[in-house]
């Protein structure tokens, strides 16, 4: 019998422990890197990028329905449980502006700020509440890689679009089309502020997997200079997209990002403060050992909230 991840969302489909056989069934390529750890139980090598990545793509193609997904060697490969945390977070957010109720279907638009080669969120988000997607980055290859993605899964093609940022330093400058709305925007910021301190942070996950201090590492089991690291770090990332975000106030409900350390929140606050937002929300998740949170904030007053909501959405 299976037991529960009481820590993940209610609605995350990964709240049990992996059952290999089915993933294997729904995806062959993952049975050569299953093995009987110490403790009797079938695992694959976490340090390996390659089961990493074929373990993804198996949970992926079991749990989401999708035919196929690959990315280019050494682009961050996501764990799935988390990531789909946000997004059920994110649908609850919805609901309670909506007479909690979700609101579902490719009317609810949403924009992934650095969607990256992995294409994670588009896919959680519209294959588990029919959302559709646009999924802007900075890198070129990121945006191909995603986008073929979508052109593979016949589920995902017309609800999914993808948008170069040619900017290192805009965010929603550039990929937020005047008059355009989005209902939520969401972003997993990087949150090195240099590739030394990314590289720490490879070798120290690697450490605590186990593995011998000498090894060599890979950057976060793939991930990409815009994937792990920007000047300034998580905290001046975060700045300049609120900052942004007032540009376009009224042409989004809820702007939301992750924010991986607690210690960040009081200058996310104060950057919130200081642009006048109507509303601010602090949503704590937590994923095995790992506690993360996102922080949203919206420019509408409750009223202009329920207005949008009746005007966008069908309950």
């Amino acid at each position: 019998m299976s037991v529960e991840k009481q820590i993940l969302h209610p609605r995350n489909q990964h709240r049990s422990r992996y059952d290999f056989p089915q993933l294997i069934n729904s995806c062959p390529q993952l049975e050569p890197f299953v093995f009987i750890n110490p403790y009797g139980d079938q695992s694959v090598d976490f340090s390996n990028p390659v089961a990493v990545k074929t373990l993804n793509k198996a949970l992926l193609i079991h749990f989401y329905g999708l035919s196929d997904w690959d990315i280019p060697e050494n682009y961050l490969c996501p764990p799935i449980p988390g990531r789909a945390d946000y997004i059920h977070y994110l649908a609850d957010l919805l609901a309670s502006v909506n007479g909690n109720s979700i609101p579902r279907g490719n009317s609810v638009k949403v924009l992934d700020i650095g969607v990256g080669a992995n294409c994670v969120y588009p896919i959680i988000g519209h294959q588990e509440y029919g959302w559709s997607f646009v999924g802007s980055d900075v890198d070129k290859r990121a945006v191909s890689s995603a986008t073929n993605i979508a052109a593979v899964n016949p589920s995902l093609t017309a609800d999914l679009s993808f948008r170069l940022q040619n900017s290192s330093s805009n965010i929603f400058n550039g990929i937020v089309k005047p008059g355009e709305l989005f209902d939520l925007t969401l972003c997993n910021p990087p949150f090195h502020a240099s590739a030394e301190e990314a590289q720490m942070g490879s070798q120290r996950k690697v450490r605590n997997l186990g593995k011998q201090k000498g090894r060599e590492v890979v950057l976060n089991f793939g991930g990409q200079h815009s994937e792990l690291w920007c000047k300034g770090g998580e905290v001046e990332f975060i700045r300049r997209m609120i900052e942004e975000s007032a540009r376009i106030a009224r042409q989004c409900s809820w702007f939301t990002t992750l924010v991986s350390k607690s210690a960040h929140l009081s200058t996310v606050y104060y950057a919130l403060d200081k642009v006048g937002v109507k509303g601010v929300r602090t949503v704590e998740m937590a994923q095995g050992q790992k506690q993360s949170r996102f922080v949203a904030w919206t420019y509408l007053s409750v009223d202009e909230q329920a207005e949008w909501s009746r005007k966008r959405w069908k309950k």
